[in-house]
């Protein structure tokens, strides 16, 4: 599967929390939840913590997401989301919703959510100690050191945008072969439109793709920050040159989709310019939006219909459009400063 690729030659904390969040199934959306929680446990150095604390926080944040998508779950019945929405009417109060919570919130989530491609992660960030009358979640070391590393800040947001877009996914009936995500560049956001639904905007571009590029410059493998104000704050930029737009579009292409767009550091990206990258950088591409079409959900049906239905067709895709950039081009541009890449 291509998401073992994801973590080959890289099997940091980093990596592995990112493999749960954009590659493990989704039935329901309580595993973004729990994810959100265990951020916060980590930020708070919180080394365990009872289902019964758990409920509240994580009843919560479904709550939110509920009161902007109605469907999150793929199952037609679920008693605890149910009273998620009672709780919305005003049929439940908090206290009443925490004790379902405790009860039915939790049934698969906790065994599930460490396990991608039928197995467990090699470095759990929690175990579950459910002896005697209060059962409990133990935070491991791991999460811990998982909140000192320099990609900590960006996991969040990157848990909310892959939750925005599972839950659009599942709230949409649209015909997968018309489904495309589109790019607002003065708006900073990724949007759904088709015939027949207005455009609905899902989340910030930078928030959805970052994970996909384990948080690194897609030319220096430098780290870079999603979050506004940050120092290195990164960039969204189109991998083959906007300026071609004209030439690819009568091929039947269109350079502001998401197959062609990367975060790049500030400073590589303004020496970059519109200049068209080495042809190594192809490979990475190609792989990144791999990671894209095994995720699933709409960024998958997106590339695949910009793209092709086949790994070759989009390998062709891409070199056909490489070589039509190169064309239009006197040389191509590498960073001054890279870093070893994995992947």
């Amino acid at each position: 599967m291509r998401y073992n690729l994801f973590q080959i030659d890289d099997i940091s904390l980093e990596s592995q929390w990112r493999s749960i969040i954009l590659f493990g199934k989704n039935s329901a959306t309580y595993k973004f939840a729990f994810a959100r929680c265990l951020l916060d446990f980590a930020e708070k150095q919180q080394t365990t913590v009872s289902l019964e604390e758990l409920s509240k926080p994580f009843a919560n944040h479904i709550v939110e997401h509920l009161k902007m998508n109605s469907r999150q779950g793929s199952s037609r019945t679920s008693t605890f989301l149910n009273s998620c929405r009672d709780y919305i009417s005003g049929d439940l109060n908090i206290d009443e919703l925490s004790n379902i919570t405790e009860k039915y919130g939790f049934v698969n989530v906790v065994d599930a959510f460490q396990i991608v491609n039928r197995s467990e992660i090699p470095n759990p960030f929690y175990y579950k100690d459910y002896k005697g009358k209060s059962k409990k979640i133990v935070i491991t070391d791991e999460l811990l050191k998982l909140k000192e590393s320099v990609q900590f800040i960006n996991l969040e947001q990157e848990v909310e945008a892959r939750w925005n877009l599972v839950e659009t996914a599942w709230n949409l009936k649209i015909n997968p072969a018309l489904l495309e995500v589109k790019h607002d560049p003065n708006k900073g956001l990724i949007y759904i439109e088709s015939q027949e639904l207005r455009r609905k905007d899902i989340t910030s571009v930078k928030d959805a793709l970052n994970g996909y590029q384990k948080g690194k410059c897609f030319y220096s493998f430098k780290d870079i920050s999603i979050r506004s104000g940050d120092y290195n704050i990164c960039d969204v930029d189109h991998f083959l040159p906007h300026k071609h737009k004209k030439e690819h579009l009568e091929q039947g292409a269109n350079l502001d989709g998401i197959w062609n767009l990367v975060l790049a550091d500030q400073r590589i990206n303004r020496q970059k310019s519109d200049l068209v990258p080495d042809e190594k950088f192809l490979t990475r591409l190609y792989n990144r939006n791999e990671f894209y079409i095994v995720s699933k959900h709409p960024l998958a049906e997106t590339i695949i219909n910009q793209t092709g239905s086949t790994k070759e067709k989009r390998r062709s895709f891409l070199q056909k459009h490489y070589n039509i950039s190169k064309g239009n081009s006197i040389h191509t541009w590498r960073p001054d400063e890279e870093l070893t890449g994995n992947f």
